[in-house]
């Protein structure tokens, strides 16, 4: 059986707050908690078929993350119960 995750993939470029961006590293870390090693694009992925593609949804979602002060993610960012993964990017060879 074939599945989704293993499907063809497409690049896809991405430009949010860095507080959001900051926040799907939580996640990822979430899941190494769990006992799942994934990736970014899995957690996004996982996330973007997990919602219905409904409308009204849709336009909740919107008007939710809109209306979130600046500093909505702030408490996130020192989470000390997560293990630590490694950063999305390339790793520099050291000389």
């Amino acid at each position: 059986m074939e599945l989704l995750w293993q499907r063809p993939r497409r690049k896809t470029l991405v430009e949010w707050p860095e507080d959001v961006d900051t926040r799907l590293s939580i996640l990822v870390r979430a899941a190494a908690a769990a006992g799942e090693q994934t990736s970014r694009s899995q957690v996004l992925a996982a996330l973007v078929t997990a919602v219905e593609a409904r409308p009204d949804l849709i336009a909740e979602l919107l008007h939710a993350y809109r209306r979130l002060p600046a500093d909505a993610l702030t408490a996130d960012n020192t989470r000390d119960d997560l293990p630590p993964v490694r950063s999305p990017g390339r790793t520099r060879r050291r000389n």
